[in-house]
């Protein structure tokens, strides 16, 4: 019995010292905003600093910094991609395990901003990121790609994440981040800017306004070239593995033992949700609709519940139902029951 006690005694005295040597060495490096993608602060460093940030900031709320550096921007360099990561990620998002071997295939559109998981955790709860980082509320997002995205795969390319601008809006306050990816010779190959929202607690009525808008786009005219496909959402450990960096909500992290026996009290990330979406309509388009260079906007509506089953559609938006001055494809993913929206999109090519 003696020997089990000094035992965990030992065990924890090497765990508190790991930890320890693992905090210290992690805030050194973030001394400095530009790092390399072999020397990065370790997740429980950053999940400690988001814990510390969510409990001492109120949400809804512009707080000061005191900070010298006013920005905050935080850049990787010499990033390498990894095969098995992003197998990973087009088997949870909608394009099967062997989609990068695919003859003629682009890395998916989405794939960048996972790789920005760590960087998102570095930016939000960096001193000088203005808001609590529990409780975001992903709104919108336009991202494009200037190149094919296969570039990554030629060598070391940078990613990088800043703060755009703040607003203040009647449900709390908003803020723009712009994610990027630049190729080894310095172009840029894809950008996102993403819209988040820290809700006020007090404000009750942007529910209500998105559901009657929501419910305006289901009652458009169907068009006539119009496209679905159904869609499970299935619970998986897998799936809120996967995708549990790309949220911003310290509820997600924190619940993630009641998620494990199986309530159905979360939602569906918006990055998997943007994904199954492209991923969808590539399998009817075709690779080409999505391929470089092109535009995606997108806004996040009514929070989708998993375990569920949703409608994504798609149709080629003209203007004045002529066939020869097309401006896009529209998307929507809609519950499979109500018609619902959860999120409304287009793709349109860059000139």
């Amino acid at each position: 019995m003696g020997n089990v006690q000094s035992y965990g005694v030992a065990s924890l005295a090497v765990c508190s010292v790991y930890l320890v040597v693992d905090i210290y060495c992690s805030h050194k490096l973030l001394k400095t905003n530009v790092l390399t993608s072999d020397k990065l602060p370790s997740f429980s460093y950053l999940y400690i600093k988001y814990l510390f940030r969510a409990l001492t900031r109120r949400t809804g709320h512009l707080h000061t910094t005191k900070s010298k550096r006013n920005e905050a921007v935080y850049t990787i360099l010499k990033c390498r991609l990894e095969t098995l990561v992003l197998r990973r990620f087009c088997s949870a998002g909608g394009y099967g395990w062997d989609y990068p071997d695919t003859e003629h295939s682009d890395i998916p559109l989405c794939f960048p901003e996972f790789l920005c998981g760590r960087l998102m955790l570095m930016l939000l709860t960096d001193e000088n990121f203005r808001l609590s980082p529990a409780g975001l509320v992903r709104v919108c997002q336009s991202l494009k790609t200037l190149q094919p995205i296969d570039e990554l795969k030629k060598g070391p390319f940078t990613l990088q994440v800043r703060v755009l601008v703040y607003r203040q809006v009647d449900a709390g306050v908003e803020v723009d981040i712009c994610l990027s990816a630049t190729s080894r010779s310095g172009c840029p190959v894809w950008e996102s800017v993403l819209t988040l929202l820290s809700k006020n607690k007090l404000h009750r009525a942007s529910r209500g306004l998105t559901k009657t808008h929501s419910e305006s786009q289901c009652d458009e005219p169907v068009p006539e070239n119009m496209k679905q496909g159904e869609l499970r959402v299935p619970w998986s450990p897998r799936l809120q593995c996967v995708w549990s960096l790309s949220d911003c909500s310290l509820y997600r992290l924190l619940s993630l033992p009641a998620r494990l026996f199986g309530r159905r009290s979360h939602t569906a990330p918006g990055l998997w949700m943007l994904s199954v979406c492209l991923a969808e309509i590539e399998k009817h388009k075709g690779v080409e609709v999505i391929t470089a260079p092109v535009n995606v906007t997108a806004r996040f509506e009514e929070p989708l519940l998993v375990p569920g089953k949703v409608v994504i559609r798609f149709w080629e938006k003209t203007e004045n139902g002529g066939q020869s001055s097309a401006q896009g494809l529209s998307f929507h993913m809609q519950q499979h029951e109500t018609n619902r929206s959860h999120l409304v999109g287009l793709i349109s090519r860059l000139t």
